[in-house]
This record gives C-alpha cells, sequence and structure tokens, in this order.
C-alpha cells in the first residue's frame, strides 16, 4: 500500500494520549506544583522545545541528504518530510512561552527578572547585564518568531518541490535539481540559526553558564531522538501492510546513524566535560557542579541510556538489521535523549523558581534556591510519572499530525530520480 490511511481507530488511541497529557498538565500545575507553576512550565518547555527541534533536525536530515546526492533514504523520506512540518505547531507551542514571559506567567529565565539589570539595586547582577543585549524579551520573541518562520518556510517549500515532482518530476533530474538548491541554501541557515535558538531557549535557562560546544550536543541530541522515532514510525508502518519497499537494509542503515551519532552525542559530553574540568573556570563548572551535587541519578542516567546502553546493543552488525533490537535501542534511546533535555532545562529552571520564591517570602522559601544533595524532588530530580504522562501527550499530538501529513501525500515519491537507486538499495 502506497497511500496511508489515518483510521479512526488510531485517531481515537492517539486522541486518548493526548488527553492524558493535558489532564498531567493540569495535574501538575493545580496540585503538585509550586506558588511559581516551576513544574508545569518545565514541563512544557522540556516537550515543547524537544519536539519542536525533532521537526527542524528532520528538515536538516533532507536538506542534507538531498545535497549530498543520497538516493538510499527516498522511500522513507516522506516520513521526514511529515516530521518537519511538526513545526508548525511547535512554533504555535513556543509562543505560549513568549506570550508567558511578556505576561509574567513564568519564572522559566533568570534573566527576564529586570531588577538584575539595573545597577543601582541590590540585586544588580553584572553577568546577566552583560548579556542583555541578546538575552532580552524582544530578541527572544524576534527570533522564535522569524527563525522559527524561516524553518517553516523552507520544511513546506521542500515538501511542495517534493509532492509537485510526483506529478511533474522527469527523469532528467531538472525538478529534482530545484530541491538541491533549496536543500544548500537552507544548511548554513540551519547552521547559525539553530545554535541561536539553542542559546535562547535551552541554554539561557542557566543564564550566568555558556559553552560554545552546547549548541552541537543538542542539535545532535535532536538527531539521535529523530533517527530513533524514525524506526519506531517505520516498523509501526510496516507492520500496517505499509512501507513494503522498506527492507532490512533501509534500517540498517538507520540504525548505523543510531549508533554513530550517539556516539558523537558521546564525543560532545566528553568534549565539553573535560574541558570545563580542565579549565576549572567557576562561571564554566558550577554547571557539572549543579548537576554532579544535586542531580547524581540525571546525570548518571544520561550517560547510560544516550552511549552505553546504544553503544553496546548496536555495536554488533546484525543487531541494526532486527526489528526486536531495533525497536528496543530506538525506545531507550528515544526516552534517553527526551531524558537529556530534562536534565538540560531542569536544574536552572528550579535554582532560578527557589531564588524568585526566597525573595518573594513565599512557599518553598525555605530552601533559598538550592536542595539537599540527597533530596529527591520529583518532577526535577527526577522524571516523575506526571512528566512521563505529558511527554507521552506531546508524543501523541506529534503523531497525530505527522499521520495526518502522511495521509496528504503517497507514501513512495513516484517520480524521484533517486527512487530506483533507494529500491536496489544494498548496505
Amino acid at each position: 500500500m502506497n497511500q496511508f490511511v489515518f483510521t479512526s481507530k488510531q485517531k481515537t488511541v492517539l486522541g486518548g494520549f493526548i488527553a492524558l497529557g493535558a489532564v498531567c498538565l493540569l495535574l501538575t500545575m493545580f496540585v503538585y506544583d509550586d506558588a511559581l507553576h516551576t513544574r508545569f512550565w518545565t514541563n512544557y518547555l522540556h516537550n515543547a522545545v524537544f519536539f519542536t527541534g525533532i521537526g527542524f533536525i528532520s528538515l536538516f536530515i533532507i536538506t542534507a541528504f538531498t545535497t549530498a546526492m543520497a538516493g538510499w533514504y527516498t522511500v522513507i523520506k516522506r516520513i521526514f518530510e511529515a516530521f518537519s512540518l511538526f513545526m508548525i505547531p511547535g512554533l504555535v507551542m513556543m509562543a505560549v512561552v513568549v506570550i508567558g514571559i511578556w505576561g509574567h506567567w513564568h519564572h522559566l529565565y533568570h534573566w527576564t527578572d529586570t531588577t538584575l539589570l539595573d545597577p543601582t539595586k541590590p540585586a544588580y547582577d553584572s553577568i546577566i547585564a552583560g548579556k542583555s543585549g541578546f538575552l532580552n524579551k524582544g530578541w527572544y520573541t524576534f527570533g522564535t518568531f522569524l527563525i522559527v518562520g524561516t524553518w517553516i518556510f523552507f520544511a513546506w517549500k521542500m515538501r511542495s518541490l517534493s509532492l509537485s515532482e510526483d506529478k511533474f518530476g522527469t527523469p532528467d533530474y531538472d525538478h529534482h535539481r530545484k530541491m538541491r538548491i533549496w536543500s544548500a541554501a537552507f544548511l548554513p541557515i540551519a547552521g547559525f540559526s539553530s545554535a541561536a535558538m539553542i542559546w535562547q531557549w535551552v541554554m539561557s535557562v542557566d543564564a550566568h553558564w555558556y559553552s560554545t560546544l552546547f549548541a552541537w550536543y543538542t542539535a545532535a541530541s535532536w538527531f539521535v531522538a529523530a533517527i530513533a522515532l524514525t524506526i519506531l514510525t517505520i516498523i509501526y508502518l510496516k507492520s500496517q501492510g505499509y512501507l513494503e519497499s522498506v527492507t532490512a537494509e533501509h534500517l540498517h542503515d538507520l540504525g548505523k546513524y543510531m549508533f554513530a551519532i550517539s556516539i558523537f552525542w558521546t564525543y560532545l559530553w566528553f568534549s565539553q566535560y573535560m574541558l570545563i574540568w580542565y579549565g576549572n573556570i567557576g562561571e564554566e563548572t558550577i554547571y557539572y557542579r549543579e548537576r554532579i551535587d544535586n542531580y547524581l541519578a540525571l546525570f548518571i542516567g544520561n550517560l547510560i541510556m544516550n552511549f552505553v546502553m546504544p553503544f553496546l546493543i548496536l555495536m554488533r552488525n546484525d543487531t541494526k538489521r532486527k526489528y526486536g533490537t531495533l525497536v528496543l535501542t530506538s525506545i531507550i534511546v528515544f526516552f534517553g535523549h527526551w531524558w537529556d533535555f530534562f536534565q538540560m532545562i531542569k536544574p536552572g529552571a528550579y535554582h532560578t523558581a527557589q531564588e524568585a520564591l526566597a525573595h518573594s517570602g513565599g512557599e518553598g522559601a525555605h530552601e533559598a534556591g538550592h536542595h539537599a544533595a540527597s533530596a529527591i524532588v520529583m518532577g526535577f530530580t527526577l522524571p516523575g510519572l506526571l512528566e512521563v504522562g505529558t511527554m507521552l501527550g506531546f508524543l501523541a499530538v506529534f503523531a497525530y499530525f505527522v499521520f495526518s501529513r502522511m495521509a496528504k501525500a503517497p507514501l513512495q515519491p513516484v517520480n524521484d530520480p533517486y527512487l530506483a537507486e533507494s529500491l536496489q538499495h544494498h548496505t
């Protein structure tokens, strides 16, 4: 079958998970949260950034493969196209965070406190004041809408060209050449703009800290999560009778990407950690000191799920060709990189919220911005059931949107000039 049908049963199941996510968010905000609703907002930001990033990196994968004239992935490229279009609802999700900054709905970012920028005030913070040219409400808003809007335009353009190729494509590559031009134009834009948004959305949660490797590290996390989700989507579709042309060879290549980029992610993790440890500069080491002292389970679990387990499972060549090991590893890796974003966002936001509560004398002020190293604060030191339920809700929204996009076009791009190569692909 070449035309995906989004059945009512699938819609009902996904709708149930979306409802689960909504219930978990509501419970988080109104029952299991502090006065500033820190757990709710960090859960929201965490998932909005994670799934929007998967959409962005899927577009990056399409444009990188198109520019490189790769042919093997042609039979699965419609999945990447559908993933990339999720940036449309992703922008809506991030718009809520933007509105929350202007409306003072949350305390996700320390730099939004204007008292830190006034040298006449006791709370003046020279480090944050020095970064205020970039870390400010205006640039956060402008960057989010302009840059993500640009990404969406390129995703729409690549999708439009791909669909028009089905009707007007010719064997002489003339139509496909337009896709290569747009792809080559997007890649440098992607490189610079994604770093800017990663700094704004994620790294600025820890406003006193910075790392020149952080954007690479975060993008690699998105990449591995996107590949894992692609493998799971392919195997599900094949179980439903779709993607008959996708063979073990295609899954093997995706498995190699998951294996290789997991190692690359670990290389970036080690490079960032090692350089900061070796330099031993206080404004840099505070990031890891906080996580090792107070979030050790997050810190160690991150390496186990995102390096040790995929490395040991996928090291053997045949495990990258078997459905069972691919599904198991993809679930571990997808959850592991969701966990990775959890540990990127939660400690800094929790610290900021506790300081705000301490200054206001509100609930939780006694913690004074820190918790004991041995304490477990569910939803911050470790993901709780509410966090997992929220993630499943966002994943269901992602899947619902992706399935609705896939249903609007043939799963196999019939006039793609590389289709024959993909159909005859052998590793």
